[in-house]
């Protein structure tokens, strides 16, 4: 039995704490084409959103919160968790990892009607700093694809950064949060770092 969700804090222009109020949201879960529900898509109200006390919206750091739903998930065939790495957890520059979302397909364009997935790597954090304008704090982490292509885009922030190991678990390492466009050539996209927030999320959920 299940009851939360990881997301990030990706409300546009609008002032956020308007838009962290549970019961104007509902999850939508097992679903893979917008508006196509079946006997393996669940919908659940979202109880509260717990959002992270030190989230700055200028820069972004922080940025994660969660959403816990009621009543529980009964897990099926589309609908299975990841793990949650532990905070001393590596995930090192070169690991291969996968995205998800519906969002945008091209940057500015409409988002995806049905689920995409794409194969990106971990990018080192260095490396990463000297290609991006704005700052990368410690609880970020880039992916991508250097030569461009591939990416997370508009629409597709709160979504997994997963990451299989050799025995097969797979465990979300980042959370979609931001990117200077999308797909473009040694721009990789940012994620909340999950090991950095592990005690906290361990704080909240009790796992």
């Amino acid at each position: 039995v299940e009851k939360w969700r990881c997301t990030v804090l990706t409300f546009d222009l609008h002032p956020w704490r308007r838009h962290a109020v549970a019961d104007r949201w509902d999850a939508w879960l097992g679903l893979h084409a917008q508006g196509q529900s079946n006997q393996w898509t669940e919908r659940r109200k979202v109880k509260r959103i717990v959002v992270h006390p030190d989230y700055d919206r200028v820069s972004l750091d922080g940025d994660i919160a969660l959403m816990e739903l009621e009543p529980d998930l009964i897990l099926n065939q589309n609908i299975w968790p990841v793990c949650l790495p532990s905070a001393a957890h590596h995930f090192p520059a070169g690991q291969e990892a996968w995205i998800t979302g519906w969002g945008a397909t091209v940057e500015g364009g409409a988002s995806a009607r049905v689920l995409q997935k794409a194969r990106v790597r971990i990018i080192n954090s260095t490396v990463c700093r000297t290609l991006l304008r704005d700052p990368l704090s410690d609880q970020m982490l880039c992916a991508g694809v250097l030569a461009g292509g591939v990416d997370a885009c508009q629409g597709d922030s709160g979504g997994p950064l997963a990451v299989t190991n050799p025995s097969g678990r797979v465990f979300v390492a980042g959370v979609v949060s931001w990117g200077e466009g999308c797909a473009l050539r040694n721009k990789p996209g940012v994620y909340t770092r999950v090991t950095r927030f592990r005690l906290w999320i361990r704080d909240q959920m009790g796992v």
